[in-house]
């Protein structure tokens, strides 16, 4: 969403950009850092089984719809733009009810429900992959922040392993469980450097372990190993993409997408919970031969070993690797959308 209106807000510095979120979620820190207005609207979550919760979704509904139009006409909506989630569906019927047009961008290769209600009536459909099975959806690929459309891997290497505290040379693996971290990571990385084969390996590791979930041992002290880095949060991803020469991670789609833009050689370990959008995500680049996937419950220190470790000094498989996964990106998805929205408005403000 932040990589869109930045991409709007380059390239027609007049408009006026105005984010809709909860108050519990991370938009409460993230958008104003980004130096975007934020308004709130509740949360609207939907019931899996019959509960109190599920009497009181059809009040909580319209009143997220009645604050969503709300937010429309004070701030003069041309076009509203929804990335999907709990925020967009009643955003989407408050669309409709002011008459402003929404396009619509859906990040995975299964939409979820908010995406599928909104593409119903949307005027633009984006999509992140080729195939994701929405009426009417055109692919343009993943908005992404500048610093990763426009990163290079080579040339900021030796930058991005200095400022993260990692030696220049050595085979350099990083893990990531993404911003919260994922304990099934966590707990293989910590058995894998404690091996004797991870002390023979000639490599470096950092694990970031995502917030409050540093590796301690029996004792309660940090993990520590051989050339093995811990780190709670990285700030800038396109660091890590640039310092690693592999990095293992759980398979989302926007780290399935950054990695192709920038040709970062990948082992996805996807998420083992939810509807299976994050192995369908990364199926594109295990065909294309640009990554490997293993399932969370098989990713175990001996996994490591005998798959990780060979691949981190094959450097003629990493080129490939990397070759491949460039073949697969997209760096102009934010522009792309930009456009796009910036169509929807004008051609709405004529019908309205």
């Amino acid at each position: 969403m932040l990589a869109i209106a930045d991409a709007v807000r380059a390239t027609r510095p007049e408009s006026h950009v105005v984010a809709v979120g909860t108050t519990s979620g991370l938009e409460t820190r993230l958008v104003p850092e980004a130096g975007y207005d934020l308004e709130f609207i509740e949360r609207v979550p939907l019931p899996r089984r019959p509960s109190a919760d599920l009497l009181r979704l059809p009040g909580r509904f319209r009143r997220a719809v009645a604050q969503g139009r709300e937010i429309l006409r004070r701030h003069r909506a041309d076009v509203l733009v929804g990335v999907g989630g709990y925020v967009c569906t009643p955003m989407y019927i408050a669309a409709a009810r002011e008459n402003v047009p929404v396009v619509i961008h859906e990040a995975n290769r299964r939409p979820g429900i908010a995406n599928r209600v909104g593409a119903r009536r949307a005027a633009v459909v984006a999509t992140a992959f080729p195939d994701t099975p929405l009426k009417g959806a055109r692919y343009v690929g993943m908005p992404m922040r500048r610093g990763i459309a426009l990163s290079d891997r080579e040339a900021d290497r030796a930058g991005a392993r200095q400022l993260m505290g990692l030696q220049p040379a050595p085979p350099t693996i990083i893990v990531t469980g993404g911003s919260s971290g994922a304990q099934s990571l966590n707990r293989a990385v910590a058995d894998f450097v404690l091996s004797p084969e991870w002390e023979r390996a000639d490599a470096q590791l950092l694990h970031i372990t995502g917030a409050g979930k540093q590796v301690r041992d029996d004792a309660g002290e940090l993990v520590a190993a051989p050339a093995y880095y811990q780190t709670e949060y990285v700030d800038g991803m396109e660091n890590v993409y640039a310092a690693c020469d592999l990095l293992v991670a759980r398979s989302g789609a926007a780290t399935v997408s950054e990695v192709a833009a920038v040709g970062c050689p990948a082992v996805f370990v996807p998420l083992p919970i939810g509807n299976g959008e994050q192995a369908l995500n990364a199926s594109e680049l295990i065909d294309a031969g640009a990554a490997l996937m293993v399932r969370d419950a098989d990713l175990t220190a001996g996994w490591l070993v005998e798959n990780v470790l060979p691949l981190v000094h094959d450097a003629d498989r990493l080129r490939a690797m990397s070759e491949a996964a460039r073949n697969q990106g997209h760096r102009d998805a934010a522009e792309r959308m930009a456009d796009l929205i910036a169509q929807a408005a004008t051609e709405g403000g004529t019908r309205r």
